[in-house]
């Protein structure tokens, strides 16, 4: 479990997050909100990126940067904007964030074909980055972050410039996985979220102004408004004029 007590962020007189309070147990988490409302910045603080300027981030009863690299190798992120070498094949990519990641030398070619083939780019793996879609990189985003098996995973943005096709894949596979793990996703499809999160989170202006279940959040929205019937109508009702 992930715990938030009293998590604050500011950038000198801006303040980003409101003092956050919020527990992540095993289920997959759709965090939304509009540009600016302080989703990257809560997902940085999540993954130890960026240090909270008041509060505490807790993970199993213990201070995230007081387990630092114990931490770390049960994550896994997908930042919202990723840059890999041009010259560098996929599986060289691969291989150089299992370094990183720790995982053992006489593990990482099995890590790395099983994170190739969880993302449908087995065949591609000696290609050159330089030479791949936008998908195919996006795609290859996502198997750096699933690569470790991670307990803990946090997707920014994960499937800006995944096809349909691909949206779904991506879909199944997070299901698949979703059991003992706590994954949290962000993004401004509002449909990825309703087809995959057990949980919402909404976030406005740094603060968290809906947290529950996603069938009891529509529920109870709609019971105030008779013109909400679905997870969207309750994002427009909260964002529309942002």
């Amino acid at each position: 479990m992930i715990e938030f007590i009293e998590v604050e962020k500011s950038y000198g007189k801006k303040q980003v997050l409101k003092p956050i309070n919020i527990k992540l147990e095993h289920s997959i988490y759709g965090l939304l909100g509009p540009n600016g409302a302080g989703k990257s910045t809560l997902m940085r603080i999540m993954v130890d990126l960026s240090k909270p300027t008041k509060g505490k981030v807790v993970f199993d009863g213990k201070e995230v940067h007081v387990l630092n690299e114990e931490y770390r190798a049960r994550l896994g992120y997908l930042p919202q904007d990723t840059g890999f070498y041009g010259y560098m094949t996929g599986e060289e990519i691969l291989r150089y964030f299992a370094c990183l990641k720790g995982i053992k030398k006489e593990m990482q070619n099995e890590c790395i074909k099983q994170a190739l083939e969880r993302v449908n780019l087995l065949e591609e793996r000696k290609k050159k980055v330089g030479k791949y879609s936008g998908g195919m990189k996006r795609r290859l985003a996502i198997a750096v972050a699933l690569m470790n098996d991670p307990s803990v995973i946090v997707l920014d943005e994960p499937t800006v410039g995944l096809d349909p096709k691909e949206r779904v894949q991506f879909r199944e596979l997070l299901k698949t996985m979703s059991k003992d793990r706590t994954i949290i996703l962000s993004t401004h499809i509002v449909s990825d979220v309703d087809a995959l999160a057990d949980q919402i989170i909404m976030l406005k202006n740094g603060e968290i102004i809906c947290n529950g279940k996603t069938e009891e959040i529509v529920n109870r929205e709609e019971e105030k408004d008779k013109e909400v019937h679905s997870l969207e109508d309750v994002y427009m009702k909260y964002f529309k004029e942002v």
